[in-house]
């Protein structure tokens, strides 16, 4: 697994210029300011010989529409801390809702290497989720059965507006059967960004990293992007990143940021 603790010191990034200050905020994060710069820098890490044949999704009506209050809050406020720890001004994105939160990834994606993508999310979710309250549940419910559990229908509950409707699923830990899987019937982040990279660089990898680090609970996210599932795993410890299936996998012929900045990845 690669390692998490980001640098205490200025990081250059082209495209970006992300500053780590040796001083600790009140709420014991390190301070962040960047900014984007108008070239693109894009890594091409995620290299695929041929795309993965899908078919261009339908003009359905947007799913921001249907999102109510607390869910419209709680994508601003993730799309916004994005932003900030980004150094992206609010302003220059025209859209809103989910779709503000779709195109500050996409613009992430294209601008980023994955592994700046991976500490960048990381450092948006420790300021997005009080280390108090992490820490507190990490110290109440270490890994067992019952933490699984809770851990599985706590994202069902609380995290619909993020990844769509999902189900607590039985499976099996170190032999025993538990409800501890959580099943997305179609990831609302995937269906919308269509893009691989940004489902497994801005999503999948960096939420199993913060997940472990903040709560102490191991966790495999198992997309599936033929259908568009996820399996989200309580208690299993994911592969090595670079022996992870999904980083051989190609991106969709309609990709998003392909569409939108020409990106081929």
């Amino acid at each position: 697994m690669m390692n998490t603790k980001l640098s205490l010191s200025q990081t250059n990034i082209i495209g970006f210029t992300i500053r780590l200050n040796g001083t600790r905020t009140r709420g014991g994060r390190s301070s962040i300011s960047a900014t984007l710069s108008s070239k693109p820098a894009y890594s091409r890490e995620l290299k695929v010989a041929k795309e993965t044949t899908r078919t261009e999704p339908s003009n359905k009506k947007n799913a921001s529409n249907e999102d109510n209050l607390l869910s419209k809050m709680a994508i601003n406020y993730l799309s916004k801390t994005l932003q900030d720890t980004a150094g992206m001004s609010s302003s220059s994105s025209k859209s809103s809702g989910y779709d503000s939160l779709v195109d500050t990834a996409t613009r992430v994606a294209v601008n980023l290497s994955i592994k700046q993508q991976h500490e960048l999310v990381l450092v948006a979710l420790d300021r997005a989720l009080p280390t108090v309250i992490l820490s507190l549940i990490k110290m109440l419910l270490p890994p067992s059965k019952l933490s699984r559990e809770l851990f599985a229908l706590f994202t069902t509950v609380f995290f619909a507006w993020l990844v769509g409707p999902s189900e607590v699923r039985e499976t099996e830990v170190n032999g025993r059967k538990e409800k501890s899987m959580v099943f997305i019937e179609k990831c609302r982040f995937l269906e919308q960004t269509n893009c691989v990279g940004m489902c497994t660089h801005l999503c999948k990898i960096p939420s199993q990293i913060f997940i472990k680090n903040s709560l102490g609970m191991p966790i495999y996210m198992m997309p599936d992007f033929n259908d568009l599932s996820c399996k989200m795993m309580f208690g299993q410890e994911p592969p090595e990143i670079k022996d992870d299936p999904v980083m051989k996998q190609p991106c969709f012929q309609f990709c998003k940021s392909n569409r939108s900045y020409g990106m081929k990845h």
